[in-house]
């Protein structure tokens, strides 16, 4: 190494234990020294604005772009990213393809009487800020209420508490992390609710040039994950998937097959068209443009009718 690595991450407790874990590997997979490796907690967009979606603030580059332009600008080496907080398109001069082995994609039901989602009562207030979980629960039970929830989980699980809401829905991943699993009054299926493109994913990027801290990352960089990420990411890339566009993605590598899931919903929430496919693990760039083709035909020709 010629110099100290600098992660760049956001600050909140979550997005630090995500950056921790990357110093780790590192450390584990390369001959780099722990006090070699300096951690920055940078502040966003993402984390300031707390009234409003996500979605009307600006997108999800309010979470990375603060993170990133501090890449550009040289004063860190890599940003850790939760991958579905990343815009589908890559920014100009970085590259990501490094990530982690993925964490637990699934979706949680916390509740105020610990209820599963079945027993809640009719009108009880739902908290996200997604348009995705909330047409995907609304499938489920069209009688309930949806509100928006902002914040990170510690500030939801205390609105939840304070009776601002009967529920919250939030990733697995994230509840682990935190050592929240007590609260959990339920867990869904990736089948039962499809997760959003990249959840559960650690994302590390860099600058596409530095080639010293791209051979590092290759050290660490979990292949099955990667495919899996890409494939998602295509077919974000195809239907412009952002905070408004309501996506579930959800792919496995299975032995020498890859298999995805996905749906996208009308900005209504009302229809909602859905592909499974089974490609060649070798094919999954391919396979994620395939489905994403798919669904926006679907889409597209449900309108002209």
């Amino acid at each position: 190494m010629s110099k100290k690595i600098t992660i760049g991450s956001r600050g909140s407790k979550l997005a630090l234990i995500y950056a921790q874990q990357a110093k780790d590997k590192i450390i584990e997979n390369t001959n780099i020294n722990k006090d070699d490796i300096l951690i920055k907690p940078i502040s966003t967009k993402g984390d300031e604005v707390q009234d409003i979606r996500l979605s009307e603030a600006g997108g999800k580059g309010l979470f990375s772009s603060n993170i990133e332009k501090e890449l550009q600008l040289r004063n860190i080496d890599i940003a850790v990213h939760a991958l579905k907080d990343m815009p589908a398109n890559e920014t100009k001069g970085l590259i990501t393809d490094c990530f982690l082995k993925r964490n637990d994609p699934r979706e949680i039901l916390i509740t105020r009487n610990n209820k599963k989602l079945k027993d809640l009562d009719k009108k009880s207030i739902v908290g996200t800020s997604s348009y995705r979980r909330e047409f995907q629960i609304k499938k489920i039970r069209k009688d309930l209420k949806f509100k928006l929830i902002r914040g990170n989980v510690d500030t939801r699980i205390r609105k939840l508490n304070e009776g601002m809401y009967d529920a919250i829905i939030l990733s697995y991943a994230g509840i682990k992390f935190l050592k929240f699993e007590n609260k959990i009054s339920e867990i869904f299926s990736v089948e039962k609710i499809i997760p959003s493109a990249g959840q559960g994913i650690i994302a590390l990027q860099c600058r596409e040039n530095d080639n010293e801290t791209i051979s590092i990352l290759n050290n660490i960089n979990h292949m099955e994950t990667n495919k899996s990420a890409h494939l998602e990411r295509n077919i974000l890339k195809v239907l412009d998937g952002d905070c408004e566009t309501a996506i579930g993605v959800h792919a496995i590598v299975d032995r020498d097959k890859i298999i995805v899931e996905a749906e996208l919903f009308s900005l209504d929430g009302k229809k909602r068209f859905y592909e499974k496919r089974v490609g060649n693990l070798n094919e999954f760039k391919e396979l994620g443009k395939e489905v994403g083709i798919l669904l926006k035909t679907k889409s597209n020709n449900s309108y002209k009718r």
